[in-house]
């Protein structure tokens, strides 16, 4: 090829430009990949997921991101400040009217969030020491990614911009719009449209997942992996699960076991854990990686 004849990406690139200000009469003579209505077609579904697969890939290839770890939990838990706040302002609501049905639920509901609080606090810590030991001399080794939301998701990627390192996000289209938590790097925050996409790059290059208490969401997350871990869909890796007390109150697993559903041995695909340093030191261990 002659080096000096532009590459085709190249002629596609300046056609999009001398074509961005121009109106193209007949909707059919747009090129194909300028045509928005056409993209959109139902029957062009497998090509949309191909690119939403393909995009994020990209840009990870590009940054050399070469292994992450993955913290799911709720978008609802604040940080411990936002749930002080919360609950004065519940209190002082309540002082107003102590017989109000909404005050006191919105009462109960502010204290157990300034408790959980204590979760965001240990996603942030966890993220500190992992994204601190493991993104040096210029390697993005364990690189935490999240569904790039509020809460829980947010703690973590402020823990990695804490320590200047990279973080992912993996936002999702919803009804109720969801914007990217402002801690993720920017180069690295993304938004699908197909959730099933989306998971894939959960765990395409995931080492570890650490779950914190969730909703809906976290247990969907949850459940995918230990379905592919117990199918041996992936390679054995640490699960854990943040806060023994909520998930076993939320989740019979050795009911599971006792009612023949599971085997007593898938009990072992995850591990409880309590604080940011075990959660470490149980990964750090099983890839044979100092503490410190």
């Amino acid at each position: 090829m002659d080096i000096n004849h532009p590459k085709p990406f190249s002629s596609a690139k300046t056609e999009v430009k001398k074509r961005t200000d121009r109106k193209v009469a007949w909707p059919a003579y747009e090129l194909a990949f300028l045509d928005h209505d056409f993209l959109l077609h139902k029957s062009l579904r497998s090509v949309r997921l191909q690119l939403e697969l393909l995009k994020p890939e990209l840009s990870q290839q590009k940054l050399k991101i070469e292994s992450t770890i993955v913290v799911f939990g709720s978008a609802r838990i604040p940080a411990h400040d936002a749930a002080k706040q919360q609950l004065k302002q519940a209190q002082q609501e309540f002082k107003t009217n102590p017989e109000n049905p909404r005050y006191k639920k919105a009462l109960k509901l502010a204290q157990k969030q300034l408790e959980k609080s204590n979760y965001y606090q240990e996603a942030q810590r966890f993220s500190q020491i992992v994204s601190e030991r493991c993104q040096k001399n210029k390697r993005r080794h364990f690189v935490i990614v999240t569904g790039g939301g509020p809460g829980i998701m947010e703690a973590a990627n402020r823990g990695a911009q804490d320590v200047q390192a990279k973080s992912i996000g993996l936002n999702i289209v919803l009804p109720h719009e969801q914007s990217p938590n402002p801690y993720i790097s920017p180069e690295l925050c993304f938004q699908f449209h197909y959730f099933a996409i989306r998971k894939m790059h959960f765990l395409i290059r995931a080492r570890a997942l650490v779950c914190f208490p969730g909703g809906y969401g976290t247990l969907d997350e949850l459940f995918e992996a230990l379905t592919l871990l117990q199918t041996h869909k992936i390679k054995p890796i640490p699960l854990l699960l943040f806060g023994k007390k909520y998930w076993s109150k939320l989740i019979n697993f050795h009911l599971l076991v006792n009612e023949g559903m599971i085997s007593p041995n898938d009990l072992r695909l995850f591990r409880y854990v309590e604080s940011a340093e075990q959660a470490w030191k149980i990964i750090a261990t099983f890839y044979d990686l100092p503490m410190k």
